[in-house]
């Protein structure tokens, strides 16, 4: 086994880098599932799929339509967010009174039929999707060389995940939409619209997984089990940082990323698995996750 010793220091800080890409990833994917469960009570295992949906979109945008990156980045999480709200309105509604497992089952089943659809007009082979004129090459920092687009993600993610916590915990949105999931009736008796408000709730929260696909094709090829790769390691993340807490989320999520990354330098053999032996280790500690509130 490797010591930090061992690496030289610019490597070192890539590997880091790498790390906090796949950590944005994981926080952007991780806090729309804490979104949906935690204001609407449903476990959303098509949120991988919808990441998925993401990314092909902006790339049939941009090879059938010629649409650049930037505006694919507004239109693609749009259009996921219009899809998961037909989604919730013809499918999901029905289960909201049942037990975990209806919706667990029924979001799988939709992530099947997703993923069967694009394989059979895609295959399984990924797609380039090509990295926008303005975030290509990278910047000599002197210490290590910063890989433009990578930098870009980071930033990006930062940014939604922190706008996204402030709306939903610091302002009076935030606070209806969790007061509809606390007490529909008593909201409703204030002439607010609480099945439109859990309607939206839902579109907002696979949007964010809509807008980490766009993100992610550039850097990862476009396949239709892009999403499948990221889902069960995203869900260790929201287990580990707390079902439904969105700012156990957001820190898990890059946290992870960072000791995945570092893990493949010093202890490559545990890299696939050191995630779910934190995830273990925690549910040992504190099984409400490090950020849940313990019932």
């Amino acid at each position: 086994m490797m010591t930090v010793f061992d690496i030289p220091l610019p490597a070192l800080l890539g590997q880091i880098l790498l790390g906090l890409v796949n950590g944005s990833f994981y926080a952007i994917l991780s806090l729309g599932l804490a979104i949906i469960f935690g204001l609407l009570n449903v476990i959303n295992f098509a949120h991988g799929a919808l990441f998925m949906l993401g990314a092909y979109i902006a790339w049939m945008g941009s090879n059938y339509l010629g649409i650049n990156y930037w505006i694919m980045l507004v239109l693609a999480p749009i259009v996921v967010a219009i899809f998961g709200m037909v989604l919730e309105r013809l499918l999901l509604r029905h289960l909201y009174k049942l037990d975990h497992v209806y919706g667990l089952l029924l979001t799988f089943g939709i992530t099947l039929v997703l993923e069967g659809l694009f394989r059979s007009f895609y295959g399984v082979s990924g797609q380039a999707y090509t990295t926008p004129t303005a975030l290509q090459g990278a910047l000599n920092l002197g210490f290590m060389i910063l890989p433009k687009y990578r930098a870009w993600v980071v930033v990006a993610s930062l940014v939604v995940c922190l706008f996204t916590w402030f709306m939903i915990e610091k302002t009076r949105l935030g606070s209806q939409l969790r007061a509809g999931t606390e007490n529909a009736k008593l909201v409703e008796a204030f002439g607010i619209n609480v099945p439109l408000m859990i309607t939206l709730t839902y579109g907002f929260g696979v949007a964010l997984a809509g807008f980490a696909g766009v993100l992610a094709a550039p850097v990862l090829q476009v396949s239709p089990l892009m999403g499948s790769n990221l889902i069960i390691v995203v869900f260790a993340v929201v287990v580990i940082g707390g079902m439904g807490s969105i700012m156990g989320s957001i820190v898990t999520g890059l946290a992870l990323g960072v000791i995945e990354g570092l893990t493949k330098v010093f202890w490559p053999e545990a890299s696939s698995t050191v995630v779910f032996m934190i995830m273990a280790l925690v549910l040992l500690v504190r099984p409400a996750g490090l950020f849940g509130k313990e019932k």
